[in-house]
């Protein structure tokens, strides 16, 4: 399946703010629906693992995949104990944020000791937007590691541009570290928010950016794919996408799984079956 468990269900997340307990029962919703293929995991802050064991006391044994968030490598450590003792869940991924202060190369060294390579979990590093995003990525290259890129947020400058954007998908690519994206992949193709006036990229754009990078572009014509708004022709270009596309973008994480289900469907890139 092209776009299988390509959608984090990051529901509590903004701008969607769903209360814990009934995005618990949308994602088990979701986990039943037609699309449930392309839903990944519950995405949770560790902060919020006391009440997801509250909200999830009467589910059965592992019956939510997660991802959990943590704010710097360091917190790390105990985490995995502490989602074991949540009987209803199962991590299959954490999501680091690395902090203003810590040096790009002391990043791997502190995981390393933190959590090591725990099996069944993939552990994402968030790439910072400024001169330590490449050191990063080469301290991330051969490791068991991935990295995580943000594509927005709830202000305006929370967003790369385009030629950021390109010269981080570049950069991942060359570097040979898989990604998913998080905040601002609100559609599948980029657009301008008639609320917010907000440039927003589309998943489409960086599927098709990721796919254009494999395949040698260079940043100018990645630029182009993420600048592209017509959705009938990344339909069709997403449509040819290799293999290895996905395995280089695994997922993004969003607000709502509803609304890309329905964009996709729309664009005739889903079977009936998964609509």
């Amino acid at each position: 399946m092209r776009f299988a468990h390509l959608l984090d269900d990051a529901a509590i997340f903004p701008p969607g703010n769903l209360p814990l307990a009934a995005a618990v029962r949308a994602h088990l919703a979701h986990g039943l629906a037609p699309h449930a293929g392309l839903v990944g995991p519950l995405v949770v802050a560790a902060a919020d693992l006391p009440a997801l064991a509250e909200a999830t006391a009467g589910l059965p044994a592992g019956s939510i995949e997660l991802s959990v968030t943590v704010p710097e490598p360091a917190a790390t450590g105990d985490l995995l104990d502490a989602v074991r003792r949540i009987r209803a869940v199962r991590a299959v991924a954490i999501e680091v944020a690395v902090p203003e202060h810590l040096r790009a190369e002391d990043v791997v060294p502190i995981l390393t000791v933190a959590i090591g390579q725990p099996p069944g979990v993939t552990v994402y590093v968030e790439l910072p937007r400024d001169a330590r995003r490449e050191l990063l990525l080469g301290e991330l290259a051969g490791t068991s590691y991935l990295a995580k890129i943000r594509t927005g947020g709830v202000r305006a400058e929370l967003y790369p541009d385009e030629a950021e954007l390109a010269g981080t998908v570049v950069a991942a690519v060359r570097a040979g570290v898989a990604f998913k994206a998080t905040a601002g992949l609100h559609h599948a193709v980029r657009n301008t928010d008639p609320a917010t006036g907000f440039e927003q990229h589309g998943f489409l754009n960086l599927l098709a950016a990721t796919d254009a990078a494999l395949a040698g572009a260079g940043s100018d014509e990645v630029r182009g794919w993420l600048a592209e708004r017509d959705g009938a022709r990344l339909a069709a270009r997403v449509g040819e996408l290799s293999p290895a596309a996905r395995d280089a973008f695994r997922s993004f994480g969003t607000c709502s799984i509803a609304e890309p289900v329905a964009e996709l469907g729309a664009l005739g890139l889903l079977t009936p079956e998964e609509v």
